[in-house]
């Protein structure tokens, strides 16, 4: 009866307000996108309803809460062209006299996914127009619109330019993502009490139940969180019926939401979660301190190897000196690991779906690791001296400022691979708080400066480096092999993130850097004045092309030598469906790790026969260029990036998460169980 009455007062002052405001622009403009304009024939097309509220205006969620009126639509489809549901965004809550509303005071998009038919030619054009009707409301007043909105698709191949891409994606991440597992309810002395399934080590910081089950609960009673294991207990006073079911949406306070559908059961007690739990966050550091020491021998951190041995075969001075560059080197390593880190955190804080190594899913950043990685390589072959103030390769070679730098470096090209211990514990790190997330990210950094660490602080590892001497010019040529060898595989992923013409542009950058260089040495050799102007002018020019570069759409992996599928959330649930073994495996071009387990492990004739005899289903994930739906179902998995493998085993509810170094006898055993 509260809620009619509040409806009845808003209608009641909307009928004059909407007699004054005839022919005036909508206080929420609206404009209906497609996320292709070019759909192929018996395919889906989501439409969005981008909608942008005037200020001090407000649009209401599918279940409105005590007042309000959700949307209504009405369709004028093509014949054979069908509609779905509207999708909402998490909503946010404003109480008004002590009525709750959900309500979106900000720009939201509303999803409708629309069914082509299968038989319709290319080139056929479908008009798609639609009538909106909604309420729209201030604090004090409320006004009935109605839009009239249109658009003409035809029917095509389905691309998805990059752009409209981006924005979709940034769209769906205001969505809610089905929950899974089913949770209960219970009504107890006028409480309502849902159990949600919520693994006890994730956090969920600001946590709210919003109903869309109308007259469950008291939609503007206070509601508590607990915890009771891996269960989130919510507890809020009782609406005026017992229904045989629950619907609604768990909300975080970062924005993300989940759908949940609660059927009636025991729902255990509940205690307050602590803020911190010193315990898991100190497992958590201690695993990514050993993850960081193991990465030293990981594959993807091998062409900075180089540089760390020949600085370590030109260490020489004091025991003071020692220390002291060895701190400067944790601290370059530690410093570049935070500030990777903080960047993650603020990006995901922002809405953004990204993982570790989110950086190099830019082909931007792949070349201008390129042409640095190249003019390393020319100078270690004798091409050119760094004798500037401040050059990479002189500060490499002694000092703290050149500690610093190698460091820094050290860490930055290691981010593409996730190792034993490293990748459950950045998982963690991802929901944990911040101060306990960026620790984390510090004793990555600190794992990974360990062995300069010891070098420093004990002078018997000093003592058996080997001695400065002629011996080393001839190791600097050679040390300049591995640096050429990632060159060449950074041009590769250059190549699948930008096409061929993106890897054109970036090798030409690298020509022009490279021509700039040799002239720079030149002068060198020549005692010429300026000697470095060349080099400056060629650099600048080179890093200018980064700004033309764009990345490719994402393309559907290829089949591999195991018969692999790309993989979709939709195909893994049909393939368990059936309950056929999966082996489903996570990857990205720029990952070396990822690629050296796929060439020495995945694709081998061992597992290709056991997999062939056992019936088992290969999906594979192309996470190259940071696919945001693919990036939450790693993140499901208590993960922060690639490499991810899961094997699903028929019957079994949940996979198995398998260690990130493959082995062909570790793959080959899974069939037999």
């Amino acid at each position: 009866m509260l809620r009619f009455l509040a409806l009845l007062a808003a209608l009641f002052l909307a009928v004059p307000a909407a007699a004054q405001l005839a022919g005036q622009p909508r206080h929420i403009a609206i404009e209906l996108v497609a996320e292709t304009d070019m759909p192929a024939p018996g395919s889906e097309v989501t439409l969005a309803f981008a909608s942008k509220p005037d200020k001090g205006w407000h649009g209401y969620w599918q279940n409105p809460g005590d007042a309000g009126v959700p949307t209504a639509l009405k369709w004028t489809l093509p014949a054979g062209v069908t509609a779905g549901p509207l999708e909402y965004p998490v909503p946010q809550r404003l109480v008004i006299a002590g009525l709750m509303n959900y309500v979106y005071e900000g720009p939201f998009a509303q999803f409708v996914r629309l069914k082509v038919p299968a038989g319709r030619a290319p080139g056929t054009r479908l008009p798609i127009a639609v009538e909106a009707d909604y309420l729209v409301c201030t604090d004090q007043i409320c006004v009935p619109e109605r839009a009239q909105l249109s658009t003409v698709l035809t029917v095509g191949d389905g691309a998805i330019s990059p752009e409209r891409r981006a924005q979709f994606d940034q769209w769906r991440r205001t969505l809610p993502k089905p929950l899974g597992s089913p949770a209960v309810f219970a009504v107890e002395a006028g409480k309502m009490r849902i159990a949600v399934p919520w693994p006890a080590d994730q956090a969920a910081d600001g946590a709210y139940f919003y109903p869309l089950t109308d007259g469950a609960v008291t939609y503007a009673a206070v509601q508590t969180i607990g915890r009771a294991g891996d269960r989130l207990v919510i507890e809020t006073q009782a609406g005026g019926k017992v229904p045989d079911e629950v619907s609604g949406v768990v909300a975080l306070g970062d924005g993300r939401g989940f759908t949940v559908r609660a059927v009636p059961g025991a729902v255990p007690a509940a205690s307050a979660p602590a803020a911190y739990d010193w315990r898991a966050i100190l497992v958590a550091f201690a695993g990514a301190v050993l993850g960081g020491l193991i990465l030293n021998v990981m594959p993807c951190v091998f062409p900075i190897l180089s540089l760390k041995a020949l600085s370590l075969a030109r260490a020489g001075g004091d025991e003071r000196g020692a220390r002291g560059e060895a701190l400067a080197y944790s601290a370059g390593v530690i410093a570049v690991c935070l500030a990777l880190g903080g960047a993650l955190l603020a990006l995901r804080a922002g809405g953004a779906t990204v993982g570790w190594a989110f950086q190099l899913q830019d082909p931007r950043v792949i070349l201008v690791l390129l042409l640095l990685v190249t003019a390393i390589a020319l100078n270690l072959a004798g091409l050119f001296e760094l004798s500037a103030p401040g050059a990479v390769n002189r500060m490499a070679a002694s000092g703290k400022g050149g500690a610093f730098i190698t460091g820094a470096l050290a860490a930055f090209v290691a981010t593409p691979c996730t190792g034993p211990f490293m990748a459950a514990a950045l998982g963690a790190a991802l929901v944990l708080p911040t101060a306990a997330a960026l620790m984390i990210f510090a004793g990555l950094g600190l794992g990974l400066a360990i062995p300069f660490l010891l070098i420093g602080f004990v002078p018997a590892l000093r003592r058996r480096m080997p001695k400065p001497g002629p011996w080393m010019a001839t190791f600097r040529h050679i040390l300049s092999v591995p640096m050429f060898l990632t060159a060449l595989a950074l041009a590769w992923v250059l190549g699948k993130q930008a096409g061929v013409d993106g890897m054109t542009l970036g090798l030409g950058a690298v020509l022009v850097a490279a021509l700039a260089l040799w002239w720079t040495g030149v002068r060198q050799g020549r005692g010429k004045g300026l000697a470095w102007a060349p080099a400056a002018v060629g650099i600048a020019l080179a890093l200018a092309v980064t700004l033309r570069i764009e990345q490719r759409p994402a393309e559907a992996a290829g089949a591999t030598a195991l018969g692999a599928k790309p993989f979709t959330e939709a195909s893994l649930a049909a393939l368990r469906a059936e309950n056929k073994p999966v082996f489903a495996y996570f990857t990205a071009d720029w990952c070396v790790a990822c690629k050296v387990n796929e060439k020495a492990a995945i694709e081998t004739d061992t597992v290709a026969a056991a997999f062939e005899k056992g019936g088992v289903e290969v999906l594979v994930g192309d996470w190259t260029n940071g696919d945001p739906a693919m990036g939450r179902f790693i993140e499901q998995h208590n993960r922060a990036g690639v490499p991810l493998y899961l094997w699903y085993a028929p019957g079994a509810a949940q996979p198995r998460v398998l260690p990130q170094l493959l082995t062909p006898a570790m793959l080959a055993a899974l069939p037999a169980g």
